[in-house]
């Protein structure tokens, strides 16, 4: 009875156990050894969809000449700018132009008072006044001294001394006369007059003040003609040459203006590696200031056709620039090595790791991997994927 218990006992046991079996048997996903045989085949490979580049994204490199630009900034000045100073010690009684009124060469812009400058004239033309009463009398004195010399009334040597006392006088004379003209000159001067056509920039004093000679009172700009003062390198001094043509994007601006390379200075300047360059751009209607900030362009010509692909095309990654390429229907990753680069037409030169027969994808791509199959189409098909957007931008997807 008791034998019949324990194998009654493990026939229940047996019987769990091969229910729990066959519920787990049922929820297993176990691949078949068929399947995954079949998924590492050669065949699944050939049935991977190629991807497929129009021909405006896979293109061949071109030989084009690529011209070089030689870029250098700085602020615009005018040349033509008049400091007006005062030339004479006194109070400004006046002061008629303000900052940004236009005035003409000639124009009067104030007055310092010249009391003490008036004195100073009648007194120089008093004593001018007296030495040619003293060389009239000497002069006088001389004539008739020489009719005397003449009938031997006098000596020669009496002479001789009144001709000395006239040439005497003579010279004080000339001497008071200068002197007269100096203090006309420094009365005139008091005056404010304005030295060219401009309009008035600053003013330094105002009307009341004690000025003095040569102190600033007021800054006259002329604007028709306005330079940008910059600085190139050593290395590309050497391709410019006064008189070329330049092209400047000045902010506040929307179109490019033309000027011309006025100056090269002959030597850089102390402690660096650059060489101060001018240029000079014609502002007839006065439509740019001084003090606005520019960019300028020298293009350097270039007669050598050199292999180019797209700017979109290079790509970098731990320091090495590398582009895709379709090779053998397949997608190929070269390392280049460039050159010159062309922003204004999109163009970077390929020094090395190309060949000019090899289509190169113009634009960058996500999830692209090398050796995967590719080819070139001329219409766009549900394989073609969509190139990364522009910086920016917001990115596409680009898998297939």
């Amino acid at each position: 009875m008791r034998k019949r218990l324990v194998f009654g006992v493990a026939a229940i046991v047996v019987a769990i156990g091969a229910g729990f079996a066959i519920k787990a048997g049922k929820g297993a996903a176990a691949m078949p050894a068929s399947a995954a045989m079949a998924a590492n085949s050669p065949d699944a490979a050939a049935s991977e969809v190629p991807l497929d580049f129009t021909v405006t994204e896979a293109s061949k490199p071109l030989m084009l000449a690529l011209p070089q630009i030689v870029e250098f900034s700085g602020a615009l000045v005018a040349p033509n700018t008049a400091m007006v100073r005062a030339k004479a010690t006194g109070t400004l009684l006046t002061l008629d132009v303000q900052e940004g009124q236009r005035v003409k060469a000639g124009d009067v812009l104030g007055r310092i008072d010249v009391a003490d400058l008036q004195s100073h004239v009648a007194e120089r033309a008093a004593n001018l006044a007296a030495v040619q009463t003293t060389m009239d009398q000497a002069k006088r004195t001389h004539e008739s001294n020489i009719g005397l010399a003449n009938d031997k009334f006098i000596s020669p040597i009496a002479l001789d001394n009144s001709r000395s006392q006239l040439d005497s006088a003579k010279a004080q004379v000339a001497a008071a006369q200068a002197a007269l003209d100096s203090a006309k000159i420094a009365l005139r001067d008091a005056s404010l007059i304005a030295p060219i056509n401009g309009i008035v920039s600053k003013r330094y004093v105002v009307a009341g003040e004690k000025v003095t000679a040569e102190q600033q009172v007021v800054t006259i700009v002329d604007l028709h003609l306005l330079e940008l003062a910059g600085t190139v390198g050593t290395q590309d001094v050497a391709r410019l040459s006064p008189g070329m043509a330049v092209s400047l994007k000045i902010e506040g601006i929307d179109k490019p203006v033309e000027g011309k390379l006025a100056r090269i200075a002959p030597a850089a300047e102390a402690g660096t590696r650059s060489i101060g360059v001018a240029v000079q751009l014609q502002n007839p209607k006065e439509t740019m200031r001084a003090g606005q900030y520019a960019v300028a362009q020298v293009q350097i010509g270039d007669a050598t056709p050199r292999l180019t692909v797209p700017l979109g095309a290079i790509s970098s990654a731990s320091g090495q620039e590398y582009v895709w390429t379709v090779e053998g229907g397949k997608l190929l990753r070269r390392t280049v090595i460039t050159g010159r680069r062309d922003a204004a037409h999109g163009r970077a030169e390929v020094l090395e790791g190309l060949t000019a027969d090899v289509p190169v994808l113009g634009a960058r791509f996500d999830n692209l991997r090398e050796g995967a199959k590719a080819r070139v189409v001329t219409v766009a098909t549900a394989a073609t994927p969509k190139p990364l957007a522009p910086v920016g931008a917001p990115a596409a997807t680009a898998t297939r």
